[in-house]
């Protein structure tokens, strides 16, 4: 969830800092706040809100230092507001911290504290976790880098936590343990974070730091050292990252911009993987480990969110080309119903961030039971990258609006393309529907740009349904994910309650719904279940719903039942879903926008869930 930046070295590090908050408020933008260090004086502040209001209240403040650490914050524990905004001081005021992730163990740890006379000024387990670090050190009287790794073996939960202090002036140590920690390195500096958006402008060297590793940053020198103080030789990697895939390029928000990479997104995801011509898909993470995926007994796909509905894309799709049984599991309920898992069971795991917390634990439990972990991640170098025995990337590049829109289209990309290739070493494809299959995936791209070519069309729906209370979305087959995934759009950027169901399912309840308010959205596309979802759409009109279709172009049917469509070109239907998310992700856009919403930042969400 919450962005954190760090920085020591030549440079002034607020400026440094502020941009890198900046950069991160996708993570979290209830409040932010940095602690700056020079000459032995440590000054915390912080402030409610977003980072431009941090930014606006330094304004006359003492900014000089050439270390420090920021932090954005998406409320955890205690309520968005100046108390709770990180970093955080301790009793003494001589140490500072910022953490990303939960302490599940806090309460039992404060009560500790206040048993020995410690008092609080937040609601966090943070300020907790800080003055449980600080008691440590004074007991013991030790190192505060011995202190922290005595008090981590203490504390149960996640977290990434940077602190400085006053006796250390060029000395920020870290620590994380399921949130994520990258490092730069530059010449005479370094540089933390989150993620790898703030550091990129820098160096394009990092270091992606592991669960239960703790580093001692200096200006020239990063030492890593594990919970029991051994060194640990740190392993540089070069980010591939280029700057203008973070900043907005004349677009008013990110995910707009990135709803318009997508032709560009989904090509690079098939490039030099997939070949029509040649009649192949090489991808190393399958080919290496065919054995092992085609002998499965069954595939689990794990996932959250988006993730999770291109996860039940892909069920439709493996077990209609593949003939491998596949369940669908939200992580967050795998994790704890002791799922029977077998030596021998796939399991693929989807997650843009790679670092969901809920996805991450899952993976470490299946891996113990001798499952086959295969990932489908954006971010490379990740933790679900990391612990995965193989996988595929969907080279996305960075997704910076919270609602995920094409790292969602190059998941379905790589799934597919799985799928295909499992397919073909198992004969259960023919030549001739595989080809077939090939060309129509490499017509994608282009498709999708003829779908945003008339995004203007949705601005007008989107207009004429902005106040309506409730939505519902209808598909049948492979596009019921796709009315899943439309809903949880228009809910995250919009605040519409809405719901997405199988078509058939309309008649078991929902139809309850309808009346002359309720607009209902119909993927409406020719395929296998096309009378059937027309018939659907007679039920709507008889009870005077109003019918919003996303149809292939050339169906006078579904455009005669409808009160507003929007026409995308012709595929197949195995591949339709690729098309039939864009619309669904402008008309959602275009409704938060005509409501006034920031949709880059809609309320309560953060991009990455690094905690429970």
């Amino acid at each position: 969830m919450c962005g954190i930046v760090g920085y020591t070295g030549h440079r002034q590090a607020y400026p440094v800092i502020l941009k890198g908050l900046k950069r991160l408020e996708y993570r979290g933008y209830d409040s932010s706040g940095v602690a700056l260090l020079k000459d032995g004086v440590l000054n915390v502040y912080k402030k409610k809100g977003k980072v431009a209001e941090l930014e606006e209240s330094m304004i006359g403040k003492n900014i000089d230092a050439q270390i420090g650490i920021g932090h954005t914050r998406w409320a955890t524990h205690g309520e968005p507001s100046d108390r709770n905004a990180h970093p955080h001081s301790s009793k003494s005021g001589k140490i500072a911290m910022i953490h990303n992730g939960i302490i599940e163990n806090y309460a039992l740890i404060k009560q500790e504290l206040v048993n020995k006379g410690y008092s609080f000024t937040s609601d966090t387990d943070t300020e907790v976790l800080l003055n449980f670090i600080e008691d440590i050190k004074n007991n013991n009287e030790c190192s505060l880098e011995e202190a922290i790794r005595i008090a981590l073996k203490r504390v149960t939960g996640a977290y990434c936590i940077l602190v400085v202090e006053q006796d250390n002036p060029d000395t920020i140590i870290a620590a994380r343990k399921g949130s994520p920690l990258v490092i730069g390195i530059g010449k005479g500096e370094h540089f933390l974070a989150s993620d790898a958006s703030p550091i990129i402008e820098y160096t394009k060297e990092v270091v992606y730091v592991n669960d239960y590793e703790l580093a001692i940053v200096k200006p020239d020198e990063l030492i890593l050292k594990n919970i029991g103080n051994e060194k640990i030789t740190p392993f540089i990697t070069k980010l591939d990252m280029e700057l203008a895939a973070i900043e907005k390029g004349g677009y008013d928000h990110f995910m707009l911009k990135e709803i318009f990479e997508q032709p560009s997104t989904i090509f690079d995801c098939l490039r030099g993987r997939l070949d029509s011509k040649e009649s192949t898909i090489k991808m190393s993470g399958v080919d290496l480990n065919i054995e092992h995926i085609i002998n499965a007994n069954r595939i689990m796909i794990v996932a959250c969110g988006t993730s999770w509905h291109a996860g039940l894309v892909a069920e439709y799709i493996i077990e209609e080309l593949c003939r491998i049984p596949v369940e669908v599991e939200y992580a967050s309920e795998f994790r704890y119903r002791n799922p029977i898992v077998n030596k021998g069971d796939l399991i693929i795991a989807i997650s843009q961030s790679g670092e969901t917390a809920d996805t991450l634990v899952a993976l470490e439990k299946a891996k113990e039971d001798g499952a086959f972990i295969f990932g489908v991640v954006n971010a490379v170098g990740s933790s679900i990258a990391r612990i995965s025995n193989a996988g595929a990337y969907t080279h996305a590049g960075p997704e910076i609006g919270v609602a995920s829109t094409k790292a969602f289209t190059g998941q379905l990309a790589v799934l597919i393309m799985v799928a295909l290739s499992i397919a073909k070493h198992k004969g259960t494809i023919t030549d001739a529907r595989f080809n077939e299959l090939l060309v129509e995936m490499e017509q994608i791209p282009e498709k999708v740009d003829s779908i945003l070519k008339n995004a203007e069309q949705l601005k007008v729906i989107a207009e004429k349904y902005k106040d309506a209370s409730d939505f519902l979305f209808l598909g049948r087959g492979y596009n019921f994910p796709i009315a899943l995934e439309g809903a949880l759009k228009l809910k995250e950027i919009s605040y519409i309650h809405a719901e997405g169901y199988p078509a058939a399912e309309m008649k078991h309840g929902p139809i309850a719904l309808v009346d002359e308010n309720l607009p209902v959205v119909f993927i409406a596309t020719k395929d296998q279940y096309h009378e059937k979802i027309v018939s659907n759409m007679q039920e709507i009109k008889a009870r005077k719903g109003k019918i919003i279709s996303i149809i292939t172009e050339g169906d006078k049917v579904s455009a005669e039942l409808s009160n507003d469509c929007f026409a995308i070109p012709t595929a197949d239907e195995i591949i339709a879903p690729l098309l039939t998310v864009i619309p669904l992700q402008l008309l959602s856009y275009y409704v938060g926008i005509a409501k006034g919403i920031d949709v880059d930042k809609p309320r309560n969400l953060a991009k990455s869930v690094t905690v429970e």
